[in-house]
């Protein structure tokens, strides 16, 4: 791709706007860039930018800076209704995200995972399991610094993995990785999409450009992952906990791949330290993986025993008088709540709430009946979670984070579990769902102190 010259316009300056500025000004393009907020810290963040000659746009999108551009590069947040949008569309200037940008002038190994739960933990994963082989790794994406920003760090032999989001495959063209990873799509973002299929179809975008010297990566365990088989160019690989098939599975307690023919033994299931039978899976997609781009199977169990997991995804915060307090404010769905206490035998004390997403929280009635004591509910999504889930569990209301683990306090009893695991956006409260998880950490760590005294 050519940009010398060529005005483009970058539209949405978070981190992936700002990066794909920085990289347009690398490669000669002339930049403009626009973001309809005005904040300090946005003000500063532009400075480098305009020191390169951009010109910035702030507090407003307007049509005179959309018309005339020879490109326009969308960030992950920015809709189809943004007038932005609608003036490039009306002046037919061709559109693409920040991710197809970084595509095109990325020379390394794309190894690209996607999914409504467990991407991050499986992207962390794979870049561990590449880095630890002695691969030169970048991982990046939806789960830190954006594609463009790294652009300058990768090389011919570099592994990239990305955690990619439905938002960024929503204006891909071209983007082509050698091995795609889906990991299981449920119902998320229905406040952006129309229905499940069109957020399900965007999810799929992942392979559509792949060809036969590909590899697909899917759960074999998911229904609607299975029914896939035969649908891509790509050599298509299944895992399993369940399931002997071409690809990783669970047999006997341990791990096994079978890929060409041949059956290996990778190692046991025991050595998968993380909670929940969600992270079994995520430990046989990763493996699969880096089964598939040949990565050495020791080194790899070696990696898995070691991998303690991700802040902010059922993790231990401290136990307190015989309690466990786990910290999940990244589980922001439904499913991923359901699979978060479908990980404890022990009574669960549940805090959820936030911003919903137009969830269906009916389909988790029968666990939150079978596996929590006590709902606990904050955030702007109360009414609708407890008029769905109210009359299977005894449920209160809280104000706030430190509210509500006060009231979790006074009803847990030892051997029992408090899970921050939310079913929603932190937006209502928080900055995101890491805010919201460290305010969750301060409160029990206060907790803790106090009982000290």
């Amino acid at each position: 791709m050519d940009l010398k010259n060529k005005t483009v316009t970058v539209v949405g300056l978070g981190n992936s706007g700002i990066n794909a500025a920085m990289l347009l000004c690398d490669v000669g393009a002339k930049v403009r860039a626009t973001d309809s907020r005005n904040t300090p810290e946005l003000k500063e963040a532009v400075k480098p930018l305009k020191a390169r000659g951009a010109s910035v746009e702030l507090g407003v999108h307007t049509e005179g800076f959309i018309r005339g551009s020879d490109l326009i590069v969308l960030s992950p947040g920015v809709e189809d209704s943004s007038p932005a949008v609608r003036w490039a569309t009306e002046f037919g200037i061709p559109i693409i995200g920040e991710l197809e940008l970084g595509f095109n002038f990325c020379k390394g190994n794309i190894i690209a995972i996607t999914g409504t739960n467990g991407k991050s933990t499986v992207t962390t994963l794979i870049g561990e399991l590449a880095k630890n082989s002695g691969k030169d790794v970048v991982v990046c994406g939806n789960i830190g610094n954006s594609l463009c920003g790294e652009i300058s760090r990768i090389g011919p032999h570099t592994w990239v993995v990305i955690e990619v989001s439905s938002f960024q495959l929503e204006r891909i063209s071209r983007f082509k990785p050698h091995v795609a990873v889906i990991l299981n799509v449920t119902d998320d973002h229905l406040d952006r999409y129309k229905k499940f299929d069109d957020y399900f179809n965007e999810k799929l975008k992942i392979f559509r450009n792949q060809d036969k010297g590909d590899f697909l990566v899917l759960n074999y365990d998911a229904d609607n992952l299975k029914s896939l088989k035969g649908k891509a160019r790509s050599r298509t690989f299944f895992y399993s906990r369940h399931q002997r098939l071409d690809g990783a599975f669970v047999k006997g307690g341990d791990i096994f791949s079978y890929i060409d023919g041949r059956e290996k033994k990778i190692g046991p299931v025991s050595d998968i330290r993380l909670k929940g039978i969600h992270n079994i899976e995520n430990v046989l997609a990763s493996l699969l993986a880096g089964e598939l781009i040949g990565l050495d199977g020791r080194s790899m169990m070696d990696t898995v025993r070691n991998f303690k997991g991700l802040s902010h995804r059922c993790e231990l915060v401290a136990t307190i008088d015989g309690v466990e307090y786990i910290d999940d404010s990244k589980g922001t769905t439904v499913d991923s709540t359901c699979r978060a206490l479908e990980s404890f035998e022990k009574p669960v004390i549940l805090i959820a709430g936030g911003r919903d997403k137009n969830s269906d929280y009916s389909v988790i009635r029968d666990t939150v009946k079978k596996r929590v004591k006590h709902l606990i509910l904050i955030g702007e999504a109360r009414p609708k979670i407890k008029s769905v889930l109210g009359d299977v569990v005894d449920t209160r209301e809280a104000g706030s984070m430190q509210e509500a683990l006060e009231i979790a306090r006074s009803l847990a009893v030892k051997d029992s579990v408090v899970l921050l695991s939310p079913m929603c956006s932190s937006f209502d409260m928080f900055k995101d769902y890491k805010h919201r998880g460290e305010v969750f950490k301060e409160a029990v760590r206060q907790l803790e102190g106090a009982l000290k005294r």
